[in-house]
């Protein structure tokens, strides 16, 4: 459909006899960095009006929700009649949808996965495969969506001379020799990749059977070279294989709903990627909510104009009064406010219909994330953002204990207080921030509860270890304040100042440390008594003495002459559970030493101690 053009109100019996058929929903997908917004900047870039870069004004260039872009027949047609021969597609357009490429963002690209007709995975033929490349062919092999592969990145191959909007056949007859070979390795590299997952690659233009093999089409989306080439096989494909798909798309109207937002002039509006029936304004929908589907009605429709990308319209809308898949929409509806983006919209003008869409909301709201009695807190602005993050932190075996939508609130607060390990006393939000009544509580040094918030997920995953490195440290430099380390004396001949209540003598550190409040036993085990204090031969009072260390000991406990005498040499009694921990710590060799010592000692009677 081409800027201008209004949506048919009808499709005729008439119509769907000589072949009409929606535009292919196609999703993109692959690895971070390796090129899909790119792509698609292209592909918008197309039209007569030429559309800014939406990935300058993505969060660090990294697409976080599903956005959706219309390519109208004309445009295609125009672009790739030197491919075609100048035979125009059935297709009406395309509808692209583009999604995040991070490997966290499963949940978000399996919806675009599921809700495509074909896909576009972009792999830099210089990186090869990556893990959300092979992510992503999960995803594909799952919801059995058949995709070609644009091998993005030719410009960076070492003498390639890229032509803007040239195809690539033309391109490769040009190429030198040693450039083509260069090209060849990178080819055959990414053949095997594939071929270790399951998957049969040739490059496009060498394919004698499309069902046996993937399309792999050479291209730089920086150059704007190849990307013809792209558009034809992905078309060609989706018209030669999903007639049947493409042209099934009577009965209710039935969409995916990618954002909520608040609209000046219209309220709280919904962007939707209808993907089968039609709309009208005034029918009964239902939407999936936190607590379940809820019924409203549509108020009112807007569809982007021309090859407007929706998440960047701006003004260019056009109203409509009804709609045919596959299309996106903007809709102005009553009680938008509580639907979770990422569900389902579903028409329901007929009972039968609301039943149905009841059943299926119900499994909707039910969000997939399993929680722990102990464990942390998230927030996400969506339901695949959720999903997302949850996805990464079960990878790093971190406990969620609460998962929710929307933004941080009291309750969130007093949940991550009330958590016992003081590693979980913490909040995640994923393109989230606090609500009015908390945001002053989460800001700043002495911020009441420690909150990381990003629009990015990987850096939310990086701040959080950093936080949970810093934490552990400071908690195991607590406990190395309170652990009772080992320690070896000596009783100094010549050295009693008091023979009891307390007993204070002179004692030598003769290895590791000793502290005020330890108890020591003579080595043999026999208890001795607990230290009360420690000075120096200046008489100053000290909390420690470590190795070399002379100091008057205050032992309340023993009498010299009956329990203790001069030149007794003693340990410092270490606790069967500390034991445990000081062996994790770097003790010194002296430390350890005292420490097996100490070790053989106790397991003389108990076996299992310090275990």
């Amino acid at each position: 459909m081409t800027e201008g053009e209004e949506p048919s109100e009808v499709v005729s019996e008439a119509e769907i006899e000589r072949g009409w058929q929606r535009q292919p929903i196609v999703a993109v997908l692959g690895h971070v960095d390796h090129g899909k917004t790119s792509v698609l900047d292209h592909f918008r870039s197309l039209g007569v009006e030429r559309q800014a870069s939406v990935m300058n004004r993505e969060a660090g260039g990294i697409t976080q929700h599903i956005g959706a872009t219309e390519v109208p027949a004309k445009v295609l047609n125009d672009t790739c009649a030197e491919m075609t021969g100048g035979t125009d597609f059935k297709s009406p357009g395309l509808l692209f949808i583009d999604t995040p490429g991070h490997q966290s963002f499963t949940s978000l690209r399996s919806r675009g996965g599921a809700l495509a007709d074909i896909a576009i995975l972009v792999v830099d033929i210089m990186e090869g495969l990556q893990p959300q490349t092979i992510e992503s062919l999960r995803i594909l092999r799952d919801k059995k969506t058949p995709f070609v592969i644009a091998g993005n990145k030719i410009d960076r191959i070492m003498g390639w001379r890229t032509v803007k909007g040239r195809s690539f056949i033309e391109s490769w007859s040009i190429q030198r020799q040693d450039v083509q070979q260069l090209f060849e390795e990178r080819y055959w590299k990414l053949l095997g990749q594939f071929s270790e997952h399951g998957f049969n690659i040739e490059r496009y233009d060498k394919i004698r059977d499309f069902k046996s093999n993937l399309a792999m089409v050479p291209c730089s989306a920086k150059d704007g070279e190849g990307l013809q080439d792209l558009l034809t096989v992905t078309v060609g494909l989706a018209e030669r294989f999903l007639e049947d798909r493409l042209t099934d798309t009577l009965g209710p109207g039935e969409g995916t709903v990618l954002e909520m937002k608040d609209e000046q002039g219209l309220g709280k509006t919904i962007d939707v990627i209808l993907n089968r029936g039609k709309l009208n304004i005034g029918d009964s929908i239902t939407l999936v909510g936190a607590d379940g589907p809820f019924e409203t009605h549509i108020k009112g429709m807007r569809r982007p104009k021309g090859m407007a990308e929706m998440r960047d319209a701006g003004d260019r809308w056009e109203v409509c009064d009804s709609a045919i898949a596959a299309c996106g929409l903007k809709i102005v509806a009553p009680g938008l406010e509580k639907v979770l983006v990422g569900t389902t919209l579903r028409q329901t003008n007929l009972d039968e219909e609301k039943t149905a869409a009841n059943i299926e909301g119900r499994k909707e709201a039910n969000i997939s994330v399993e929680l722990a009695e102990e464990g942390i807190i998230i927030k996400a602005d969506t339901i695949g953002g959720l999903e997302a993050l949850a996805f990464e932190l079960n990878k790093m075996e971190i406990p969620i204990r609460m998962a929710t939508i929307g933004p941080v609130n009291k309750r969130d607060i007093l949940g991550a207080q009330s958590a016992k390990d003081p590693l979980n006393q913490i909040i995640l939000g994923f393109s989230v921030k606090g609500n009015t009544e908390v945001a002053s509580r989460l800001e700043g040094e002495d911020a009441e509860m420690k909150f990381i918030s990003n629009e990015i997920i990987y850096r939310i995953l990086e701040e959080f270890e950093q936080w949970r490195d810093d934490t552990k440290a400071t908690m195991e430099a607590e406990a190395r304040e309170n652990l009772i380390y080992p320690g070896h004396l000596r009783y100094l001949k010549d050295h009693t100042f008091r023979n009891k209540g307390p007993a204070i003598v002179g004692m030598r550190v003769l290895g590791g440390r000793v502290h005020v409040g330890q108890r020591i036993m003579k080595l043999d085990g026999t208890q001795v008594g607990k230290i009360r204090s420690l000075r120096t031969r200046s008489s100053d009072e000290v909390r420690e003495g470590k190795q070399g260390d002379e100091l008057a000991v205050a032992v309340m406990g023993p009498t010299v002459g009956r329990h203790i005498e001069e030149g007794d040499e003693f340990w410092v009694d270490i606790p069967a559970s500390h034991a445990k921990r000081l062996r994790r710590l770097d003790l010194t060799d002296t430390e350890r030493d005292i420490l097996e010592e100490i070790t053989h000692l106790h397991r003389k009677t108990d076996h299992f101690w310090g275990r």
